[in-house]
């Protein structure tokens, strides 16, 4: 062995040389740990390579062989491990993991991952599932090289600032105009389905733009009317908060009708549980007077702690909402009656405008609303849930003469709905 440099040594064995390098490591015995590269034909490229290994030691960038030839199994393990997020996001993270990316890396190192091998696994992805999942499963993967720099990989091979290969256009899910009259029906066929709760759902979302989650899991004590002289106020920093509402919301004169998002339900560990609203977004929402007339029949009429009940009596989030109410609601079934049939009840008409349709597109129906009565900008976005960037999510607000407006706009949608059939009558 020949020493070219400080702790930088080549040696031939047979045709070929090696370079050996301080990789700034001890053994526990207290001897330096060498790292090592074979395969050079040429002396001075062998010694120069570990002159670069070792300048990249000092500058911080080098990856130690033994960190870059970590299987990529072993690194999701770690990842998974040292999440932070909120129980659906990691929830989804996880699936994506499990049921794509382990599957086809969990025999390759992290170091062996380079822009050939990513973009071979987006060729694979996206060929395999439809374009919503292969988009999400990439941008997992996208975060799961990027926290593997610098200690495993030198450099994420996650491309991003330029596109290579065919271009395609992005697909949009297409929207169709929702008038009062379609919300009417997709209400009146959820009362067939169960009863008075469902068509005080359907109103309840269209005029309030809550995510379903948010609905599902809608108690009392921060629903019209019992809210906000019901509200818990567990949060001592949110006095001055619990204050205001006390004096702007709630029944009687001068105040607003209006519910308050504080949680939405989700299962975790088999368990339906109360978690945070969709990026913390807490917020008040008022209401127009006829929706406020609704929540109080609805909660006169059962005694259940959760606003919206299902078919049973339980919490909608206990059921499967999507496959057994909505798309019943959205699609329409034939009537099931006669001697044998379990809950007899009337044929439901399909709604055109929402059938095979999410329930999710009632929330940007009423965003669309309110755009369309010139509502400001950060006043919709807020009551959607949505942080508004820059100086304008900075310095404004959202005034009482704001919610005012909005709440008598979506009165005048009802209003308009019903004025024409009283007219005729």
């Amino acid at each position: 062995m020949a020493r070219r440099a400080r702790d930088v040594y080549v040696e031939w064995r047979g045709g070929t040389c090696r370079v050996k390098w301080w990789s700034g490591d001890y053994h526990d015995d207290g001897r330096k740990r060498f790292e090592s590269k074979g395969g050079f034909t040429d002396e001075d490229e062998a010694y120069n390579y570990g002159l670069d290994k070792m300048a990249e030691i000092r500058q911080g960038t080098h990856v130690p062989n033994r960190d870059g030839r970590t299987l990529m199994s072993d690194w999701l393990d770690e990842w998974l491990s040292a999440l932070d997020h909120a129980h659906l996001t990691e929830k989804g993270y996880k699936s994506k993991i499990e049921a794509h990316i382990r599957p086809y890396f969990k025999r390759t190192a992290v170091g062996d991952i380079d822009v050939i091998a990513y973009r071979a696994f987006r060729k694979h992805i996206y060929g395999k599932v439809g374009e919503g999942t292969a988009k999400n499963t990439m941008m997992v993967l996208g975060m799961i090289l990027d926290d593997a720099v610098p200690r495993l990989i030198k450099t994420s091979p996650v491309e991003r600032k330029r596109r290579r290969g065919k271009y395609k256009k992005a697909t949009r899910e297409r929207k169709r105009d929702v008038l009062p009259e379609i919300v009417e029906q997709l209400a009146r066929n959820a009362q067939t389905l169960f009863g008075y709760s469902g068509y005080v759902y359907v109103w309840t979302m269209a005029m309030t733009g809550m995510r379903p989650a948010e609905l599902y899991g809608l108690t009392r004590e921060y629903c019209y009317p019992s809210w906000p002289a019901s509200d818990p106020r567990t949060d001592p920093d949110e006095e001055e908060r619990y204050e205001e509402d006390a004096e702007r919301y709630g029944p009687g004169d001068g105040k607003m009708p209006a519910i308050r998002v504080e949680r939405q339900v989700q299962h975790k560990d088999g368990k339906l549980q109360f978690f945070p609203p969709k990026y913390g977004s807490y917020r008040t929402l008022v209401i127009p007077p006829f929706l406020a007339d609704m929540l109080e029949k609805l909660q006169a009429s059962h005694d259940s702690r959760w606003v919206f009940t299902a078919i049973k009596g339980g919490c909608l989030g206990s059921v499967a909402f999507d496959t057994a109410y909505w798309r019943l609601i959205a699609d329409g079934v034939d009537e099931r009656s006669g001697p044998g049939a379990r809950r007899p009840r009337p044929a439901i008409p399909e709604v055109p405008t929402f059938k095979g349709k999410r329930q999710y597109l009632l929330r940007h129906a009423h965003k669309a609303w309110l755009d369309e009565d010139g509502h400001s900008r950060f006043a919709v976005e807020s009551r959607m849930g949505h942080q508004v960037p820059g100086v304008e999510g900075t310095y404004s607000s959202v005034t009482a003469a704001m919610e005012r407006a909005i709440m008598k706009s979506l009165q005048k949608r009802w209003d308009d709905l019903w004025e024409p059939r009283e007219t005729e009558g």
